[in-house]
């Protein structure tokens, strides 16, 4: 037998669905060898080209169909449903047998530790009834479940709980309606003996929000952080963008046989209990700042994924590149800015550069696929937010607002494009974006080569860029891409200088956001009364790697000085880098400490201006899993021991000052997940881990 190939999808090949289903009415009865799916979809022509209707649908029993009312004629196949002969607006009844105790894909409805359950994206839908399971087809559902009172006392579904009541043999039943249209993949169902913790949310125009943390009942006790992020993603999301809740009830779901972290099905999200529970006897911070980001990310959803979804899976990054970039933000707001835009930054170029070197390297908007699910990836999740980050630094907060509510306005209840969504930024601040768009279609991660010259004479700076990006997959050569590089020039003391451009309007700011467009150019500063020190890639506005030539001494200067936080972690990750390995050259003996990073080290550790939690983390050596992502050839116990002599020198060096800020840091207060207390927990481990390494007594 001859192996087909896999079919290969085109973002190019996309059309239209010929139908449309303007209202579901889904009726599921659970049981525990077999359940029921009776659905009834009012449907009409789209397009006149059509003339017979396939469905998809997957490991489906079709009991019985009924076209307007009648049997009809139609046949099923391992892929879907077809009815070959139907009229301009009709309604499409059938009833269809599952076994969902033995759907091991976990996709679709399943039924795992006791509990019903449903995942539906990208393409689980079909696994539970006939449909049109794409995500540019947006229908109202209306859901009725029926179950065992007993055995599954919860009931729920998308939308508002508008009716239920008892049936027969001990079983019960709820009524669901959404009344927002939504794609297949948000649809959510969950039947179970779950416990629950409630609360209430009042939104800015006084309407009262039920939220309800479902979980099981040993678990609901460490519910009370999920919860209170839930809460302050509701009232962040109306203050920074407006955006209001449009129902009356929020339901979480937490379940230990969820098989995604997390999912945002409109109304009823769905979380693996990993990405919920918080216990201060058992939890670190980053366990609880964990929870608060994906319990915000997966609610924003409701208006960047669910209210304005995607048209096709090729725009994946158009609901969670836009949304992660919304709960960075977030974070950011809740806790220290620079550590969590420095946590971003290190996730980054742990996961998505390397996917970029390899050979999955891929656009954030893939123009093919095989399988969707392999897309869900660094690239489309974090490149994709590095996107967005980048066009609201290029557009400026404002304008930036202005788009997302042009987008919205334009948009709401549609499924759309990158595109779509780019159009909507330009067309709200007047920007041209269209070489920025590169950054959709083009894979790989650019290279700025840059170097800067001083003029005594005529007090200028002169700063040379050169951008390239490497070849890959199926692009060979790469065009110049729209590249924002924010920089800022620091005097003999450490200051910001002011910047003025030469032939730009403007001056006096400290941070300069250069467009860099082509693939050479230059750029000159002019009244610059002394030699500079350059802060290249501030707060990494770009997703770019630099070489700069930048001296060990220069590096020291950012580490100790740099106003910005991203730069100055940047030169001190770097300075600590060269440092450890360059020892490794040597004997141990002949170990000595660099006096300028100790210089820099000093400084930080006894700046109280600084963020606590920055602080502790601009201090942290370089791990060795980076350090040897930089040799040909790892020498593990060189490399540990090379580490562990800075760590033990800088110790010394600072014992005093380390065991100052320990106990300073150290309140033995009962645990609270605030960004004061955890900056002094992070502080005073950090002063610990080096104390330790100290020896003294």
């Amino acid at each position: 037998m001859v192996e087909q190939a896999p079919r290969v999808i085109r973002r190019q090949d996309y059309r239209p669905a010929a139908f449309a289903i303007d209202s579901a009415d889904l009726s599921v009865e659970l049981g525990e060898s077999e359940s029921f799916v009776t659905a009834k979809l009012a449907m009409r022509r789209t397009s006149v080209a059509a003339a017979a209707l396939r469905l998809d649908g997957q490991e489906l029993e079709l009991i019985w169909l009924k076209l307007d009312g009648a049997p009809a004629d139609h046949h099923t196949d391992e892929a879907g449903l077809m009815v070959p002969d139907v009229p301009d607006a009709f309604v499409l009844e059938t009833r269809v047998r599952l076994r969902p105790q033995d759907n091991t894909r976990l996709s679709g409805l399943y039924k795992s530790g006791g509990n019903f359950c449903t995942q539906c994206e990208a393409e689980g839908f079909r696994r539970i009834t006939w449909f049109l399971d794409r995500p540019d087809v947006l229908t109202r559902f209306t859901v009725r479940i029926e179950a065992d009172k007993a055995r599954y006392p919860v009931l729920l579904s998308n939308g508002n709980l508008v009716d239920s009541g008892v049936g027969e043999a001990g079983s019960h039943w709820a009524l669901w309606h959404d009344p927002f249209p939504k794609p297949s993949y948000l649809f959510a169902l969950v039947a179970g003996d779950l416990a629950v913790l409630e609360d209430r949310f009042v939104t800015r125009s006084g309407r009262a929000v039920a939220l309800r943390l479902y979980a099981l009942k040993g678990d609901i006790g460490k519910c009370d952080h999920a919860m209170a992020s839930l809460k302050a993603a509701m009232a962040w999301d109306e203050e920074i963008y407006g955006l209001e809740y449009d129902l009356d009830i929020f339901n979480i779901v937490a379940v230990p046989d969820f098989n995604m972290g997390a999912m945002e099905n409109k109304s009823l999200n769905i979380f693996n209990t990993s990405c919920v529970l918080a216990d201060p006897e058992t939890a670190t911070d980053r366990d609880f700042a964990a929870v608060e980001s994906v319990v915000a990310h997966e609610y924003f959803h409701n208006w960047t994924g669910n209210r304005v979804t995607c048209r096709d899976w090729f725009q994946l990054s158009l609901k969670e590149g836009l949304t992660v970039f919304r709960d960075q933000q977030f974070s950011a707001d809740q806790g220290s800015a620079p550590v969590c835009r420095i946590a971003d930054v290190r996730a980054l170029r742990a996961r998505q550069f390397l996917e970029d070197q390899s050979p999955m390297a891929h656009p954030v908007r893939p123009d093919s696929y095989i399988e969707i699910n392999n897309f869900y990836t660094a690239t489309v999740y974090e490149k994709g937010a590095e996107v967005i980050r980048m066009m609201h630094r290029l557009l400026g907060a404002e304008a930036f607002r202005k788009g997302m509510d042009l987008y919205f306005a334009r948009h709401d209840g549609e499924a759309v494009t990158c595109d779509d969504f780019v159009a909507a930024m330009e067309d709200a601040s007047g920007v041209d974006l269209g070489q920025f768009r590169l950054w959709y279609s083009q894979a790989g991660t650019p290279v700025l080569d840059i170097s800067g010259h001083y003029d005594a004479a005529a007090k200028t700076y002169r700063l040379e860029v050169a951008q390239s990006c490497p070849p890959s997959a199926g692009q060979p050569t790469k065009k110049p891409m729209h590249i924002p590089l924010a920089l800022g020039l620091l005097d003999r003391n450490g200051r910001d200088m002011a910047l003025r451009l030469a032939g730009e309007e403007g001056e006096g700011t400290t941070t300069w956001v250069l467009d860099i467009t082509a693939q050479r150019q230059s750029f000159c500063f002019t009244d610059v009364p002394e030699a500079p020190t350059p802060s290249l890639l501030r707060g990494f506005s770009a997703p770019v790697r630099i070489n700069a030539d930048l001296t060990r001494a220069d590096l020291a200067f950012l580490m100790g000085h740099d106003a910005d936080p991203f730069t100055r972690w940047e030169a001190g990750q770097s300075l600590a880098g060269e440092i450890i390995l360059d020892l490794l050259g040597r004997s141990a003996a002949d170990f000595v400490l660099d006096e300028g990073f100790a210089a820099a080290f000093g400084r930080t550790l006894d700046d109280d201006r600084l963020d606590k939690a920055f602080v502790a983390l601009a201090l942290t050596l370089p791990d060795e899993e980076v350090l040897g992502q930089k040799m040909a050839l790892i020498d593990v116990d060189g490399l540990h021991g090379a580490r562990q002599f800075v760590m033990r020198a800088l110790a010394e060096r600072f014992f005093a000052a380390l065991w100052r800020v320990y106990h300073a840091n150290n309140t033995n207060q009962p645990y609270v997940f605030t960004p004061e207390a955890v900056g002094r927990r992070s502080l005073k481990n950090l002063a610990l881990a080096y104390l330790v390494r100290g020896g003294q007594d």
